[in-house]
């Protein structure tokens, strides 16, 4: 599915929605949160002669013209998502590496009192928080209840 408004947006730019930019585009939108290496799996489903490189430029550029925006969930390689989704904090389960994505508005309080301590304005969209998720947190729970018994 070709996005009528990635073509109006790289045109208004001064760019052309190429083949690689598009599929490019296409896998960040399909994977949500993907790495390049991920990225490239998927674009090479459809192109083979697509390597990481191309990945790298394409993703580059596109988060400059802030078609995509990334996020570090941990020690590897960022991971992209489109742009023009809200904004949002992650929640990233070091147990099963499931994400979570949590409107800002639930940090509100959080950023407001750093503004006001610290005189520090937040980018909340590329914030992650660590820890486990319900399933994760609740198997954990009945293991170490199983285990006292």
């Amino acid at each position: 599915m070709v996005s009528t408004d990635w073509k109006t947006d790289l045109r208004q730019r001064g760019y052309r929605l190429t083949p690689q930019r598009q599929l490019v585009l296409e896998a960040v939108d399909a994977l949500e949160h993907a790495t390049p290496d991920g990225i490239l799996v998927e674009v090479r489903r459809t192109a083979s002669g697509i390597n990481i490189s191309t990945v790298y430029r394409t993703l580059e550029l596109l988060e400059e013209l802030d078609l995509v925006s990334h996020a570090h969930l941990g020690h590897g390689a960022p991971t992209y998502h489109l742009a023009d989704r809200h904004h949002h904090i992650h929640l990233v389960c070091r147990d099963c590496t499931s994400v979570i994505e949590a409107d800002v508005e639930i940090a509100a309080e959080f950023t407001a009192k750093l503004r006001e301590t610290f005189g520090f304005t937040t980018d909340m969209k590329h914030f992650a928080i660590f820890g486990s998720c319900a399933k994760c947190a609740a198997e954990a729970t009945s293991e170490g209840s199983a285990a006292k018994s």
